[in-house]
């Protein structure tokens, strides 16, 4: 009986450190995920401001795009900053004030078809007007869920 229950809580702790190496992954391709767009944005930050055709910067807003499908879904419980064994700046207010976060993703959806539509017309004006919109509504998520 000892050894059956040795067992189970060998199995139990062998359980909890597998769930929190996921944790740990989830955040790290979150991050690495969020460094690309980040990456992304500036690119089509120096399109706008060169003024040039914004054709080309498409594919990259189809890849923040994508990157942003079930984006809610990169931050399940245990993956907080504070949580133990995650390293990251997503702040509680995300779990705290779930309904405000989810306002602010379901903002930028729009906003990143309406640029990739901008784009893919070639008109560098309403490039630029876009990829404003774009990246306000970036930063309302930024500002209350993630830490500096």
């Amino acid at each position: 009986m000892k050894l059956l229950l040795a067992g189970l809580g060998l199995f139990a702790m062998i359980g909890a450190a597998a769930a929190q190496a996921d944790l740990a992954r989830i955040v790290t391709e979150r991050r690495e995920g969020l460094r690309a767009v980040g990456q992304h944005m500036e690119a089509l930050q120096a399109i706008a401001r060169s003024g040039g055709d914004p054709r080309p910067a498409v594919e990259r807003i189809e890849a923040v795009q994508r990157f942003f499908v079930n984006f809610g879904q990169r931050f399940p419980a245990g993956t907080q900053q504070g949580a133990p064994g995650i390293e990251t700046r997503a702040l509680p207010a995300i779990w705290t004030d779930r309904a405000g976060f989810d306002r602010a993703e379901a903002a930028l959806a729009p906003r990143l078809a309406a640029l990739r539509e901008a784009a893919a017309g070639g008109n560098a004006q309403a490039f630029g007007q876009a990829l404003q919109a774009a990246g306000a509504a970036c930063g309302d998520c930024h500002r209350p869920y993630r830490a500096r």
